[in-house]
């Protein structure tokens, strides 16, 4: 298989395994199994953030700017890296956003968690734009979405205090 249909593979499974948030999940359970107290507590928080994220980014801010996915290529795409094109308005890209909230918030509560959250939250990113179901603007806005929300998911978790002192 050459390196390009490898990416293509990889991405396509990426963005799938995306779906429903699934990756957070997943995430979610190793730090609250492996990572005692700390590790607990930045998977409730990264899935409080999930929860909020999903719900404003799809409820509200989609269907408010209601952008087109991108088109389909008039040449062919190879069945390695097809994923069915999501129904749902384009614009800020949902994956992105929930992937981001969650390293975020558990990342700030889980310091050790964090360069690697982020990284998976940049290859679901990623994954959406090289599988063709999202404009680059929309992970950007995503990405940016997740982040502005995760840290104010974690404001109201801390009683609107910036929670460092708390987390200590």
């Amino acid at each position: 298989m050459e390196p390009t249909r490898r990416l293509d593979v990889a991405m396509a499974r990426l963005t799938r395994a995306a779906d429903y948030s699934r990756l957070s999940l997943v995430s979610a359970a190793a730090m609250a199994a492996l990572g005692g107290p700390r590790g607990r507590e930045a998977a409730l928080r990264g899935l409080a953030s999930v929860a909020v994220t999903a719900t404003i980014v799809n409820a509200l801010l989609k269907p408010l700017w209601r952008r087109r996915r991108p088109e389909a290529s008039a040449e062919p795409v190879h069945k390695s890296i097809r994923v069915p094109m999501p129904a749902s308005h384009s614009f800020p890209s949902g994956h992105t956003a929930a992937a981001f909230a969650f390293a975020a918030s558990a990342g700030r509560a889980f310091p050790l968690a964090a360069v690697p959250l982020a990284a998976l939250a940049a290859a679901v990113g990623y994954s959406r734009v090289h599988t063709g179901v999202h404009h680059a603007a929309d992970v950007t806005v995503g990405a940016a979405s997740g982040v502005a929300l995760a840290l104010l998911t974690d404001r109201a978790i801390d009683g609107g205090s910036s929670g460092a002192a708390r987390r200590r």
